[in-house]
């Protein structure tokens, strides 16, 4: 499938294996697709064509192909497990294709060594902090101030060392949602870019937090993915007139320059079809042709690829 236009997937996830850890302990592969968590949640978290809990490289490579994307960013959280090395890998490999981000627990008590590894040694040029309370930071720890001490010298780091900083800051109504101490953090660190996942992560029924959420944090040094939109503005079918809704918002409030798609595959391929959603945006009738090529694709290259590192050393 080719499209007119030129794509970049600016959320992506590879699993070398699923060994995540969230609100319910470990979260194990569980055959067929399906993971469990040591509390005995079971649910569905990858899609038929990924049931033997692996996605690599190639398979990524393959949907992209298919669907015209041309680049992709790695992300990796605690939901699958980090998969530091194995996505850094896979972006020395395919260096044109590929931008990697890297995770860490802050609370390591090598933290100093970890960091010197990965973005020091390894040369990785983005990092990736999900605080969330349901598979982030904030699952297995206490609930922590955006703008406190433990988060504040994780931007410090960044900041010095010239790192994109990817967050997520979890679900709209949860005690990770810290919009005013998130803006406080980004308004001390003015030179460095700072990308918000999933445009805020709020549902239909929080459509004023996601006004109040954009405004205060729509500044000159930040981007919004839009990862897992469609799923996040459910229930909603394609064309998802409720995902265009909210992206619209995101376009009058902080500029279509401030927007990156993102899908969030693989786990959302449960609900449809990689096609489907990229097209909700490429062909939708209520975006102009030059907010399209923002989103989709230059945006991205500007805050992604366009970063000096990316030269791997693994």
């Amino acid at each position: 499938m080719e499209h007119e236009m030129k794509i970049i997937d600016g959320h992506v996830h590879l699993v070398q294996y699923i060994a995540g850890t969230g609100a319910g302990g470990e979260l194990r592969y569980a055959g067929d697709g399906m993971a469990e968590y040591a509390s005995g949640e079971r649910f569905r978290m990858l899609p038929d064509e990924f049931s033997g809990g692996v996605v690599t490289a190639g398979d990524i490579l393959r949907k992209m192909d298919e669907n015209g994307v041309e680049k992709a960013v790695l992300l990796q959280g605690n939901y699958f497990g980090f998969q530091n090395l194995y996505s850094l890998q896979a972006a020395a490999r395919y260096l044109k294709r590929f931008r990697a981000a890297a995770s860490y627990d802050p609370f390591c008590r090598n933290k100093e060594q970890i960091r010197e590894h990965l973005f020091g040694k390894l040369g990785c040029n983005i990092v990736k902090f999900e605080v969330s309370t349901g598979s982030g930071l904030m699952s297995n720890h206490f609930t922590l101030p955006l703008d406190g001490e433990v988060m504040r010298a994780e931007y410090d780091y960044a900041d010095e060392h010239d790192l994109v900083f990817v967050i997520d800051i979890g679900k709209c109504q949860s005690e990770s949602w810290q919009v005013d101490r998130l803006r406080n953090a980004i308004t001390g660190h003015p030179g460095m870019k700072f990308v918000v996942c999933h445009l805020l992560a709020v549902s239909m029924k929080d459509e004023d937090k996601l006004l109040e959420g954009l405004r205060k944090l729509a500044l000159p040094n930040v981007w919004f993915d839009l990862a897992a939109l469609p799923h996040n503005c459910g229930p909603d079918a394609y064309p998802y007139p409720n995902a265009l809704r909210y992206l619209r918002h995101g376009i009058e409030i902080a500029g279509a320059h401030k927007l990156i798609f993102g899908s969030d595959i693989p786990s959302v391929l449960k609900e449809d079809s990689y096609s489907n959603l990229i097209r909700y945006i490429t062909d939708s009738h209520g975006l102009t042709r030059e907010e399209k090529e923002m989103i989709m694709y230059r945006n991205a290259e500007h805050v992604y690829f366009r970063q000096t590192g990316g030269e791997y050393e693994i």
